[in-house]
């Protein structure tokens, strides 16, 4: 992709163009990055306390007993949001949903293990194991490229 910035005394607001030979999901994507009227920000409860949760930091998201948790690098927080909700506010190059209850950071994955018949096994950088449900496993080997 290129980017080419041009300065113009005279212009009153700022134009965006895109050349391209067609619309793409980097297009799409790109666009609707640019649009966006609020950060999409996610906060965690861990006891009373509020904190807000970086993406990157950010290993799964999982639903459990009624309840939604994000394990991060700094430990587990409850959140008050579905995964449906969670799922439109996260970086969709960054995280895939694996199972009805789970959504994983593809940047914290150490490997994926698809010994297994019809499943593929997850192993997480925090070392927590997990496994894609069969109705996401076309979809996670189309991410992979396999």
């Amino acid at each position: 992709m290129q980017i080419e910035i041009k300065i113009d005394s005279t212009c009153k607001e700022p134009k965006i163009i895109i050349y391209t030979d067609k619309v793409t999901d980097e297009i799409n994507n790109l666009v609707s990055k640019m649009t966006e009227r609020s950060p999409k920000v996610l906060s965690g409860f861990r006891g009373d306390t509020l904190e807000i949760l970086e993406q990157s930091d950010i290993v799964r998201l999982y639903a459990a007993a009624g309840k939604v948790y994000a394990t991060t690098d700094n430990g587990e927080y409850t959140l008050r949001l579905r995964l449906y909700e969670l799922e439109e506010r996260l970086s969709k190059d960054r995280f895939i949903r694996i199972s009805n209850s789970e959504i994983i950071n593809l940047r914290k994955v150490k490997n994926f293990d698809l010994s297994f018949t019809g499943t593929i096994c997850v192993t997480l950088s925090d070392g927590a194991t997990t496994y894609v449900s069969r109705r996401y496993v076309k979809r996670i080997k189309q991410v992979l490229g396999i």
